[in-house]
């Protein structure tokens, strides 16, 4: 990565701690809204419940239910709502409780927020963040587990987070809450659990800096999300075979750090692309065509990409462990394409 490039900001070396990612979203959540009072939340069950996955809990007690406020059902009235507050100077933070309900939402995601500094000539602003979860083999079936991110990251005007551990969650939601766009910020839901080392102290991580979760030199797996751990567990796979692979988390999907993807597909001459969201038009075809574009004439093999089948996600817990990426698969691609099958 370019040293040229911003840099997470704040991190001392002294003041790591291990924390759940879950801990980390709603700690970066409590800092803003006490660093700025016109942060607010508001969505279906984040106050008494705390969502179902537990992320808010406890922030009604500190905050009050005027600041952290449950709403009726339906996405699109409460997304309105916040739209039209962040018109008129407030920062709202809108729960949206499975990403999959960003269909009931998206007219004002993606015909309001994302249009109204255009079409006002720059008079307006709209500083709102639509927080989502998504992700499969949660066994909440067709409804509840598809993970939806190339939608709002094909819309002009949105910027779109996708953090794969809690360091990045707390950084990441912290410059999303202060960034003067909307931002779609998307956790994948088996993540919440998961720890990480977390800075006690303040910080941020920019938008458009990609991270390299992993050094290699054969084969550079760009991984999003949840897919990024599946990636680090290829790559373990992949080190006993002695095939040393480079892990790339892009961390915003918009924007986009193309530079960081191609440089790393220049060095090791072999790219695959990891999403949890269906392959068809999805946001693996975007990042292989900015990888094949930009370091066409360094690859030995075509880009390859890997993403959720083309199928409604199933109940079926054996069936649902089909229609996503795994470790095992990730390493016999890459295995193929090192010419180690």
């Amino acid at each position: 990565m370019s040293m040229s490039k911003p840099q997470a900001t704040g991190i001392g070396p002294d003041n790591m701690r291990e924390i759940t990612f879950a801990q980390a979203v709603r700690e970066a959540l409590a800092e803003e809204m006490r660093r700025d009072p016109r942060v607010f939340i508001l969505g279906e069950d984040v106050a008494e419940a705390g969502t179902p996955f537990k992320v808010l809990l406890g922030l009604v007690d500190e905050f009050g239910p005027g600041r952290v406020i449950d709403t009726p059902i339906s996405e699109a009235g409460f997304a309105g709502i916040g739209v039209g507050a962040a018109m008129t100077g407030m920062r709202p933070v809108v729960d949206i409780m499975f990403g999959d309900f960003l269909t009931l939402a998206l007219d004002q995601i993606a015909n309001q927020a994302a249009k109204v500094h255009y079409m006002s000539g720059g008079k307006l602003s709209v500083p709102i963040v639509f927080r989502a979860s998504l992700g499969a083999t949660r066994r909440a079936a067709a409804q509840h587990s598809q993970s939806l991110q190339a939608w709002p990251s094909h819309i002009p005007g949105l910027k779109v987070a996708l953090p794969s551990d809690p360091y990045d969650a707390k950084g990441l939601m912290k410059t999303a809450i202060r960034d003067d766009n909307p931002v779609v910020f998307i956790e994948d839901k088996m993540l919440h659990q998961t720890k990480g080392p977390v800075p006690e102290g303040e910080y941020t991580i920019p938008f458009g800096v990609a991270a390299i979760k992993r050094p290699g030199t054969d084969i550079t797996i760009v991984a999003t999300s949840s897919m990024v751990q599946v990636a680090l567990d290829a790559a373990e796979q992949l080190a006993q075979a002695s095939i040393s692979a480079e892990v790339i988390d892009p961390r915003t999907t918009f924007p986009l750090d193309k530079e960081t993807l191609i440089e790393s597909a220049k060095k090791t001459g072999r790219a695959i692309v990891v999403d949890e969201g269906y392959e068809r038009y999805g946001v693996t075809a975007e990042l292989a065509s900015v990888i094949a574009d930009g370091a066409f004439y360094y690859l030995d093999a075509p880009v390859k990409r890997m993403g959720a089948m083309d199928v409604p996600v199933p109940f079926s817990p054996a069936l649902e462990n089909l229609t996503v990426p795994t470790p095992d698969a990730v390493a016999a691609l890459a295995r193929t394409l090192c010419g180690r099958a």
